[in-house]
């Protein structure tokens, strides 16, 4: 059974319950949970053959609306999707250097529905060792260590630094020397002077990476709920202009109309995936 799975059955006893209306926003902590996993391969670094450095403090943004729906139950929230990603790390065979956190944060410039996750890797002075860390309570961050959300490691292992080959299931390759981002930039477009984003059944979900995957997987970017919807169906590519790929689906893609496999998108463009209808906007600004 996949993490994201035990996860949603960790959450039915509390849907009924203490976030029986919370769960009825936009944002889905089940989208949160998939985007923390995301954001753990995203920033996997390889240290060495025994080694992969996932970062383990993350900050989920929200609309004001969001956020205020949902800062009433952040501690019980954040401590479920701490274990999510603990769990997930478990699972892919990734380590931390410090204890997992996840906090909520309100962000001026999202609009309902939407939301970005930043992430660091603090490291504590007693680092949790082995796939998923271990257990202990948490520890003060070293002195002097930069450790800004979207930076390096603020501390740096005593082991070499990166390996000839990946250790065995690594599914990552070591980031390329010199392509660490900006605090704001795992969350830039290709221009940022364009919000882009798509609705779903009334549902916004913002375009905030150069790709998105939109599929019936837990692991794409965007889930969509419908049979005839493959596991990864199709990718927006931001950019000017936007375009629409189709990844092999098994019933293909209607674009304005025409049955495709690209396409370029235009504000209002009306993408059809199995039964579900999902338009395209974006705005400058």
């Amino acid at each position: 059974m996949g993490v994201l799975k035990k996860f949603e059955q960790r959450l039915e006893g509390l849907v009924n319950g203490t976030f029986a209306k919370v769960f009825k926003s936009e944002v889905q902590p089940v989208e949160i949970a998939g985007a923390l996993q995301r954001e753990c391969d995203n920033n996997a670094t390889i240290w060495n053959r025994e080694r992969t450095v996932v970062p383990n403090d993350f900050i989920v943004e929200l609309s004001t609306p969001d956020y205020e729906r949902l800062s009433p139950y952040s501690g019980q929230l954040g401590d479920e999707l701490a274990g999510l990603v603990r769990d997930y790390a478990k699972q892919q065979r990734y380590t931390f250097m410090g204890t997992i956190k996840v906090n909520l944060e309100k962000a001026d410039d999202l609009d309902t529905g939407l939301y970005r996750v930043r992430s660091r890797t603090l490291a504590s002075s007693t680092s949790q060792a082995g796939p998923g860390g271990g257990p202990g309570g948490p520890a003060a961050p070293q002195a002097g260590a930069p450790g800004g959300y979207g930076y390096p490691p603020s501390a740096v292992p005593s082991a070499p630094p990166m390996p000839a080959a990946p250790p065995p299931g690594a599914r990552h390759q070591p980031p390329a020397a010199g392509r660490q981002a900006p605090p704001q930039a795992p969350s830039a477009l290709p221009n940022n002077q364009v919000r882009r984003w798509i609705e779903i059944n009334g549902n916004r979900h913002q375009i905030s990476r150069p790709t998105l995957v939109l599929g019936r997987s837990t692991d794409a970017d965007v889930r969509i709920d419908d049979p005839g919807v493959s596991r990864r169906h199709c990718e927006i590519r931001a950019g000017t202009p936007s375009t629409i790929q189709d990844l092999g689906s098994t019933n293909g893609i209607v674009v304005d109309g025409q049955h495709t496999t690209r396409a370029t998108l235009r504000d209002g463009s009306r993408i059809v995936v199995g039964q579900t209808t999902i338009v395209y906007r974006q705005a400058e600004g």
